[in-house]
């Protein structure tokens, strides 16, 4: 039998709407219309759950360390119970036969609860701004990533791919964006004119933006000028920590075209886990909510995509629905995936509840 539900608001994936209702039958969304006198009424926000692109970790379990489909499923899991339905695991550079079980991995979990996908986040990239990833690894681009991505794409899964302009040629770039993969600037050391060059090539996002690359100068705008002033996607990280919240709000306001900024959680096993974990071999943990190393220094974030849409609306004082297409929309759509982002036909689990002050508590099947 179907029922109305009408929340005080509803995103529709693009749009903050008062008065509208979800007809709901078998455990999905059938409709959606005007809020009926007879419709159930429900405080707070009804959204399609978040998505996320850039996943290192979750619920105790780094993709680095269990690179299996079921570490794949741990950190998805861990994720969903915090508001994300799906999420690209990532893998940071690490050594060749960890990337090639990753791969593996990733072709053999297609379809399961949440997985979207993969980003390959090194090794090809600037030493210099590798940030935490392991100076060992490093490597400049070789044939058999190319045919790893390739394999990838023929047997349907999404991909995206930071690669540093320095370790890759533009050749190669266009190689890599004309699988359909997500080709992403990242870990960079690069002047301007080399990041625009491979945007030229294929190139179609930037990777946590600000982060591990060059700087904006005065006579240089590096990587991150070079970001701000393109039409490419850009992910960010919104926890306070990785870039300051001014900066997060101004780089938003400078893009020239609108809906090219999106969230990424940059999460490791902490979230959803306990409060620290071994990267290659070194502990990392939480300390006043960042994640830092033995020295100090950050490595990863500890922050939900739930909690970024709430910053960023009550800190940043971005607007609502903005905040929410960097959320869903904006990443779904960019990863080929533009029905994360609609609600109608929609399983319920799969529909978010946000509280009046924009704090995730749980899925629509649950409130019923």
């Amino acid at each position: 039998m179907a029922e109305w539900i009408a929340p005080e608001w509803l995103f529709d994936g693009q749009r903050l709407h008062e008065g509208l209702a979800l007809q709901v039958r078998d455990g999905r969304v059938s409709a959606i219309g005007q809020a009926r006198p007879e419709a159930r009424r429900l405080a707070g926000l009804l959204t399609p759950g978040f998505v996320d692109l850039q996943v290192n970790g979750g619920g105790g379990c780094l993709l680095n360390t269990t690179p299996t489909v079921a570490g794949m499923e741990t950190i998805a899991a861990a994720h969903r119970r915090l508001g994300t339905v799906a999420i690209l695991p990532t893998l940071i550079t690490d050594a060749p036969e960890v990337l090639e079980e990753t791969v593996s991995a990733a072709i053999s979990a297609q379809g399961r609860e949440g997985i979207i996908g993969l980003h390959i986040e090194g090794p090809h990239i600037a030493a210099i701004r590798r940030g935490t990833h392991d100076a060992r690894f490093v490597r400049p681009m070789v044939e058999r990533t190319l045919e790893l991505v390739s394999a990838l794409r023929e047997a349907g899964v999404r991909v995206m791919i930071t690669v540093a302009p320095e370790a890759v040629s533009d050749a190669q770039v266009a190689r890599l964006a004309a699988t359909g993969a997500v080709v992403s600037i990242g870990h960079s050391d690069a002047s301007a004119e080399q990041a625009r060059a491979a945007v030229a090539a294929g190139a179609r996002c930037f990777t946590h933006l600000f982060n591990a690359m060059s700087q904006m100068q005065n006579r240089e705008p590096g990587v991150v000028g070079a970001a701000i002033n393109s039409a490419a996607h850009a992910g960010i990280i919104c926890d306070g920590h990785h870039v300051a919240d001014e900066m997060v709000a101004l780089a938003i306001r400078a893009r020239p075209v609108p809906d090219r900024m999106f969230f990424v959680s940059d999460a490791m096993p902490t979230v959803g886990g306990p409060g620290s974990f071994a990267l290659y071999g070194r502990e990392i943990r939480v300390e006043n909510g960042r994640l830092v190393n033995a020295e100090g220094s950050l490595a990863g974030a500890h922050v939900t995509m739930a909690e970024s849409v709430a910053r960023a609306i009550k800190v940043l004082k971005l607007a609502p629905e903005m905040a929410l297409r960097m959320a869903v929309s904006v990443p779904a759509e960019l990863i080929g995936r533009p029905d994360l982002a609609t609600l109608e036909g929609r399983a319920l689990s799969d529909i978010a509840h946000l509280s009046s002050d924009w704090t995730f508590d749980g899925y629509l099947d649950s409130l019923l």
